[in-house]
């Protein structure tokens, strides 16, 4: 996400910085490099040349050319102007004050609108708004039975065709979807409707029927990221047909340039509400201009690390955790645990990128998510004694433990190294902080 301009901005910067003075063509040269990583991260040309407007008129003021730090200035500017390329503050989804809260799904065929319907409703459930998904795309085959997996998947009910008494109008199953959400007593009801491959009058008219039955609190215009100004441009088309209030950018995690998230506020005037981080049905964040904005200087993120780490961590094992290490009692089964709510935040690469400067430190290297899958294997090879007690594996229990895991012998002794390495950690960090968890990081990360 970001990737190819994060890279050419820390470019910019590196040679910004080494110079013991800044001048204005010092400056124009920047500008220019910021220029082309624009357009490269196919960023919309009157987007970005307003944004190096904007840049080039505080840069060159008095205050940055006579500063002590005028690289780290300059550098402040451009930070400053991203977050408010990308909306200034971020928006929530306006919730109805009286049950249910009627969103409305609109956006084009295969822009990840019904997986990102399923998300959004995962995303209420676990924030103790229990949500209904309602099928009402009646074109697409197989578009009802996709949107009941997912709802199985996630444990959200669908309503479709058939609980409205076999409808075929999709106005009909979305009156009736949010009637019967009503009477459910759910807090938030999904309506997935139909996309096209391209904007035509039938499409968008039935869209405003439904507007119009079932007055929707918001409206959320799916785009794929991944098309960047082809997704910009069609949000343009579609918003002046049907004003939506939102806007949400699937597969922002295959988009390695982040044009689309840069352009799209700045074309419609609507604020980008969440993005989709990955294919698993929690990948889902809510987008925060000033967030993403540092991820994109590499500066890091670490409230949405910290928020990321809150989801993932049972309370009552963290409490658990903590005690056992207060005993000095770090085990393997303890150490599987962490892997396993690691492995639930997601990319182990994302996750090192909301570290300052982390990614910076690890450009050009390849994370290697395969070290999660090697070390569980070890661990499950173990018996629940050997888990419990390391100090009982001896050299033919290793090799026991190396052919049932699929590894080597070498992996497992580095394995146990490292374990013993971290138990010491644990119990110097139990001792200084007491009452304070910390989670460590996987081996071979």
């Amino acid at each position: 996400m970001f990737d190819r301009l994060s890279e050419r901005l820390d470019d910019v910067f590196r040679t910004l910085r080494g110079h013991g003075k800044i001048t204005e063509r010092n400056i124009d040269d920047s500008l220019r490099e910021i220029r082309r990583a624009l357009l490269e991260a196919d960023v919309n040309f009157q987007v970005a040349r307003g944004f190096l407007k904007r840049v080039r008129e505080q840069a060159t003021g008095q205050r940055v050319l006579r500063s002590l730090t005028p690289g780290q200035q300059v550098i402040k500017i451009v930070h400053d102007e991203l977050v408010a390329l990308l909306g200034g503050a971020s928006e929530p989804l306006h919730l109805a004050d009286h049950p249910p809260t009627v969103i409305l799904m609109v956006g084009l065929q295969g822009c990840g609108k019904t997986t990102f319907a399923g998300k959004l409703a995962l995303h209420f459930k676990k924030q103790g708004r229990p949500a209904q998904l309602v099928a009402a795309d009646t074109y697409r085959p197989a578009a009802v039975d996709q949107l009941r997996t997912i709802g199985t998947a996630v444990e959200v009910p669908v309503f479709g065709p058939e609980e409205a008494g076999g409808s075929a109008s999709p106005v009909d199953i979305c009156r009736a979807g949010v009637e019967a959400a009503r009477q459910a007593n759910r807090s938030v009801v999904l309506l997935d409707t139909a996309g096209r491959l391209s904007i035509d009058d039938e499409m968008m008219a039935e869209l405003v029927a439904i507007q119009s039955a079932c007055s929707p609190h918001e409206i959320l215009f799916v785009a794929d990221a991944m098309l960047g100004q082809d997704a910009v441009e069609t949000a343009s088309r579609f918003h002046d047909q049907l004003a939506f209030t939102g806007c949400v950018l699937s597969k922002m995690d295959g988009d390695a340039r982040g044009g689309a998230a840069l352009s799209v506020r700045q074309v419609t005037g609507v604020p980008i509400k969440y993005i989709g981080v990955g294919e698993g049905p929690e990948a889902i964040e809510a987008f925060h201009p000033e967030r993403i904005a540092s991820r994109i200087l590499g500066m890091g993120d670490v409230v949405s690390l910290v928020e990321k780490a809150q989801d993932a961590i049972d309370a009552d094992k963290a409490q658990a955790m903590e005690e056992r290490l207060r005993k000095e009692a770090f085990t393997f089964d303890d150490f599987r645990d962490q892997l396993e709510a690691i492995r639930g935040m997601g990319p182990l690469d994302q996750l090192l990128g909301m570290i300052p400067g982390v990614g910076k430190a690890m450009k050009g290297l390849q994370v290697d998510e395969g070290a999660f899958t090697h070390v569980e294997a070890i661990i499950n090879s173990m018996t629940p004694q050997e888990r419990q007690q390391p100090q009982v594996l001896n050299a033919s229990r290793r090799r026991r433990i190396a052919r049932g895991s699929g590894t080597s012998i070498q992996d497992v002794n580095r394995l146990m190294k490292q374990f013993q390495s971290m138990q010491k950690m644990m119990k110097q960090m139990s001792r200084m902080r007491p009452g304070r968890m910390k989670m460590p990081m996987p081996f071979g990360a």
